[in-house]
């Protein structure tokens, strides 16, 4: 029994207050349809109560002779078209469940992923893209549930409960009350029974997108190829194995709740039908009931039992759909921390300067970006996180190309990601074309610079969609202008399908360099103002950087340049050169004058070429 046993830290979590009130705001647009899907939920009722109605006075006149059989005929042939009205109202009804539901799903989705696309960098770097992912299938569609099934269910339920009651009282209220006498029997049960539900529900959903989780990190390339170099398929077989089992077996216990469950109401419906039988019989042989009442009572049980054993586990469905859109809404309710400012300005056509004033920066903490249901390995944070950036000022003219210097870890790359504002500094201020980036609307920002980082993304797509995510309405000449600017024209040119090449997922059947020379396209066929380069030759062979360096050679001609450089040799043309060092400027000149300042600079260029012989120590063309 250790494996049937419930995550309490999963379990224990309550459905937040106003979560039913942003549930009707949801379904405002559907306010039409989800009145004529009511008004048939109430139609279908009747037909089910006047049915049994109709049923028994065919008995009455069977037993007691009386009418004509052509009146029998008739009341049959009424029968037959309430059956006929009730199955098209059935799949009206469905129209109206599925244009509901679907629309729910359509539009939680939405904005789900609208949501998700503003949020910063850091909230990806924290989330497993599995999880997310659960959040936009099984919790959406579990949330439209409430809509649909959970409403008219309840509806339905209610109306023909009434109904059903009233009309058995006034054929025989002793056997009506006898029958609701033995209610408590399976409602007490199904309270409890729900409640359990209701946690198991939680856990399995959570389950779900951990092992969702699990499958897109290990099924993407990146992923199989580390599991396949590393050699450890059995390992992730039986992690896997671990999360399924524990799916299988919460799926085991909730089946058995459910079963048990709805075996003791079949069980109390079987006695009280009995019961109907037993009693109604013997009323009718003292004369006090019909023949036909019997059977219109026994008919109309069904209906009775029916309805309560439906609403004895509404508890279950609404709190099943209660935790799902609970668990949409907590996304929704993580605001993101990069946000356009409501009187944001746009950056200035004519003006490509970058500024750093006294820039200080921490990265955010998990509670600040993120959620701990999203990450599956989420561990407990004391304090903020340490500050990365210590009081970094330069400025790069419009034309200037700055390139940044140092050790792994210096702060390089957060420099460079502050530009394009994937995270907001802590102090201080990043100006583009004299704006505070804060203050800079998002499309100029987007606009005016561009960015090639050492591990370029391709999407599962074409070249030619590829290109055109930095410009959609990129004519072919553009295309191939870019192309050719990046050196790699003729390598499209070569392939079976040109432009319509498919690249494979994030690129990988493309090689480094050409993965390289493809995001220098882009960033050509952009033509930002200013181009950050992080690292774009770090991780190639020579030949391929002698290819990605020729591109890079155009895409920042012109152009103000941020470049991060790990072979101090493509950057001693640089206007200006910055040391990083934990977080901190600590020199800053051109390459001949830190040479002969012999400080960090020195020592990193010495270090990387001593093993190549005489330095050269001639000074640097700009």
């Amino acid at each position: 029994m250790r494996s049937f046993s419930t995550d309490r830290s999963v379990t224990s979590r309550g459905v937040p207050k106003g979560t039913v009130r942003r549930i009707l705001g949801i379904a405002g647009p559907y306010r039409r349809e989800l009145i004529g899907f009511l008004a048939l939920v109430v139609f279908s009722a009747v037909i089910g109560v006047v049915t049994p109605l109709l049923a028994g006075d065919i008995v009455n006149r069977i037993a007691n002779l009386t009418g004509t059989a052509g009146d029998i005929v008739r009341i049959a042939l009424f029968i037959a078209g309430l059956a006929v009205l009730d199955a098209a109202s059935s799949l009206v009804q469905r129209w109206y469940s599925a244009r509901i539901g679907e629309g729910v799903i359509y539009d939680l989705r939405t904005r789900v992923f609208e949501h998700v696309q503003r949020m910063p960098v850091a909230f990806f770097t924290r989330t497993q893209t599995g999880a997310l992912v659960s959040r936009l299938n099984n919790d959406v569609i579990g949330a439209q549930r409430a809509f649909t099934s959970t409403l008219s269910g309840v509806v339905s339920n209610v109306i023909a409960l009434v109904l059903t009651a009233g009309v058995m009282l006034s054929l025989s209220w002793r056997i009506t009350l006898l029958s609701i006498v033995m209610v408590p029997l399976f409602v007490v049960p199904a309270q409890r029974i729900g409640k359990k539900l209701q946690t198991i529900t939680r856990e399995s959903y959570g389950l779900n997108a951990s092992m969702n989780a699990t499958m897109t990190e290990r099924f993407n390339v990146a992923g199989a190829l580390l599991v396949k170099l590393f050699g450890r398929p059995e390992v992730e077989a039986d992690s896997f194995r671990g999360r399924a089992s524990r799916v299988r077996d919460i799926g085991v216990l909730s089946a058995m709740y459910g079963r048990t469950f709805f075996t003791a109401l079949t069980l109390v419906a079987a006695l009280a039908t009995a019961l109907v039988y037993g009693l109604g019989g013997w009323l009718a042989f003292t004369g006090s009931l019909s023949a036909g009442d019997v059977v219109a009572l026994a008919l109309l049980l069904a209906r009775l039992y029916g309805p309560l054993t439906a609403l004895a586990n509404v508890r279950v469905d609404v709190m099943s759909a209660l935790v799902s859109f609970d668990r949409v809404f907590e996304v929704l309710d993580l605001a993101p921390m990069i946000a356009e400012a409501p009187d944001a300005v746009p950056i200035p056509a004519e003006d490509r300067s970058l500024e750093f004033e006294s820039v200080s920066f921490r990265y955010p903490s998990a509670a600040e970006v993120s959620l701990a249901s999203l990450e599956d390995v989420a561990v407990p944070e004391h304090g903020l996180p340490a500050e990365v950036l210590h009081d970094v000022s330069f400025r790069a003219e419009p034309g200037q190309l700055v390139a940044l210097v140092g050790t792994s870890g210096a702060g390089k790359s957060t420099i460079a990601a502050l530009v394009s504002r994937l995270y907001d500094v802590t102090e201080g201020a990043v100006r583009v074309g004299g704006v505070d980036v804060r203050q800079a609307t998002a499309a100029s920002l987007r606009d005016a610079i561009g960015v090639v980082s050492q591990d370029a993304h391709l999407f599962h797509d074409t070249i030619g969609a590829n290109l055109r995510y930095a410009k959609p309405d990129a004519t072919e000449d553009e295309l191939w202008s870019a192309l050719t600017g990046a050196r790699i024209a003729a390598l499209v040119h070569s392939l079976p399908d040109g432009l319509d090449t498919v690249v494979g997922d994030r690129g990988h059947r493309m090689s480094g360099g050409e993965k390289q020379r493809l995001a220098i396209a882009r960033v050509l066929l952009k033509a930002p103002g200013i181009v950050i380069l992080d690292e774009a030759t770090a991780h190639l062979d020579s030949e391929s950087e002698v290819a990605v360096q020729h591109a890079l050679d155009a895409a920042l001609a012109g152009r103000t340049s941020l470049v991060i450089a790990h072979r101090l040799s493509t950057i001693r043309g640089a206007h200006q050169i910055l040391v990083v060092d934990d977080g901190r400027i600590v020199e800053r000149g051109t390459h001949d004058e830190l040479l002969v300042a012999g400080g960090h600079y020195a020592d990193l260029y010495r270090t990387q070429f001593a093993a190549g012989g005489a330095l050269d120590t001639q000074p640097a063309a700009v």
